[in-house]
This record gives C-alpha cells, structure tokens and sequence, in this order.
C-alpha cells in the first residue's frame, strides 16, 4: 500500500474524509496500529506520563523522543510519523533547526511544535531547510503551569479569538497540519474550515479533520487517570487489534468523538 504522505493527509481533507491518528512508541504497538490502517503516529512526548507515570511532559529529552521514533519507525511501513519537539527544545532558532533535524534523521516525517504567534520565524525556518512541521495550540501541554493545571483553552472570547488568529498566522508560516487540544468545539470547527491545512483534534470536538488520541487512553491502561476526550476502546473490543480498528472506524465515520467527549 502506498505510504501516507503530506499530500495525502491534504487530499482526505479536500475529500471531507476523516484523518485518524494515534500516539505511538515502540516497534511493535506501531507494526499494529500501520497494519489497521491507521494515517498518522505521533511519537508524543505524553511518553513522560504514559511510560514513566510523571505528572506532565517537562522531562522528557530530545533524546528521549529521538529513541522512540526509531522503534516506531522500524514498525512502520505505512502511516505518517510525527515526532514531538519537546520541551525547551526549540526555545531558539537555531536549537530548533539541531534538535529537528535530530528527530528527522531518526525517522520522523514531521515534528511538532507547541505555540502560536513566537514560533513563526522558527517555522518558516524550519519549512525552508526541509523540515514540515505540525502545530500545536489550544492546551499545550508544556504550558501546563502558565495555564495553571490541563483546562480547556479558548472559552473565553478574547482567547478564543486568539487561537484562531494564531492558527492563520502558523499556516502561512508553513506549517502542514495543526493539532488542536482541549478547545471548544465550535472553535475547533471554525478554525477547521478557515484553514487550508488538515486539523487534527483532541477534545476538540467531531468536526476537526481527524482525531488523536494517546495510544494508552484508548486501550483503558493510562496509569493516572482518562480524560474526558478520550474513550476505552478496549473496553468493548475482544483484543487490541479490534480496538484499533473500531477506533479508526468510529473517527471515519464521526461516530467519535461524541458530545461526552468535547467542550462546549
């Protein structure tokens, strides 16, 4: 089967068909999610939570997500892979362009970045030396203590209307897909269709692009707690593989997320 691509992943959005993602970070999780089909792995930094039990991201090292994305890679031969920059990775321009680069040549077809409006020349930097990049804005997790604690973002007018602007702004900087976390659901849907890009969304309501959820969240066995967005897929499924592909299913089809999964 043919590999999933940029233009790919542009193509199901021009067609209105759903983009489904999941986090990944071994070889083997990875070789199951490529063989149902999923379109887009992220290597997360949520790894800190998910692997090591911490209470947010901050931990984790270049280096870190760097590891991860060559065992995800070694078992795919399909998806899309998206590493996550993380934190203070790219606090500068040209530490962005080393530790992206890093992450390029351990097999990522893109990497993340969280931020609005501070990022633009980094990414225009970045998308012209080679490099695609995702962006990332509602909560960003590695601005969990600015916002004081993982709360939905956007709610307020004046900040919603400051994700949107952001969400131009990061498309003409170059970006080729953005991630959308924990943001009203109409805003989701607005930004979504102003925006030429794929949006992907978690606890951003049905009408995003495509959906993302953390691999651990869906099959039921994160070790701190499931967010409200997320759904336990496992749960109703006879083994992981059907989970999988329920999953993948239920986004294809908007039958996820439903309104017990988003914010108003």
């Amino acid at each position: 089967m043919k590999k999933v691509t940029t233009s790919t992943l542009m193509q199901l959005k021009q067609k209105g068909e759903k983009i489904a993602a999941l986090t990944a970070y071994d070889a083997s999780f990875a070789k199951m999610f490529d063989e149902q089909l999923i379109d887009v792995m992220l290597i997360g930094d949520s790894l800190g939570m998910v692997l090591r039990g911490d209470d947010d991201t901050l931990s984790v090292s270049i280096d870190d997500i760097a590891y991860h994305t060559t065992c995800v890679r070694k078992g795919t031969s399909r998806a899309f892979v998206i590493a996550d920059m993380p934190f203070m990775s790219y606090a500068t321009t040209e530490l962005a362009y080393t530790n992206a680069a890093k992450l390029m040549a351990s097999g990522a077809s893109m990497v993340k970045v969280e931020g609005g409006e501070w990022l633009i020349s980094t990414i225009s930097g970045l998308v012209e030396r080679g490099i695609p990049v995702c962006g990332h804005l509602g909560l960003t997790p590695q601005s969990v203590h600015v916002f004081g604690g993982f709360k939905v973002q956007g709610r307020e007018q004046e900040q919603a209307q400051k994700i949107i602007d952001a969400a131009i702004k990061l498309e003409k900087a170059g970006v080729q897909l953005l991630v959308l976390e924990c943001v009203p659901s109409a805003i989701a849907k607005r930004i979504s269709e102003t925006l030429t890009i794929p949006v992907i969304g978690i606890g951003a309501g049905v009408d995003t692009d495509g959906q993302i959820l953390v691999m651990h969240d869906m099959f039921g066995i994160s070790a701190n707690y499931m967010p409200k967005f997320s759904k336990n897929y496992l749960a109703d499924c006879n083994d992981m593989r059907s989970a999988v592909s329920t999953y993948i299913d239920d986004v294809k089809t908007k039958r996820f997320p439903g309104p017990e999964h988003s914010f108003e």
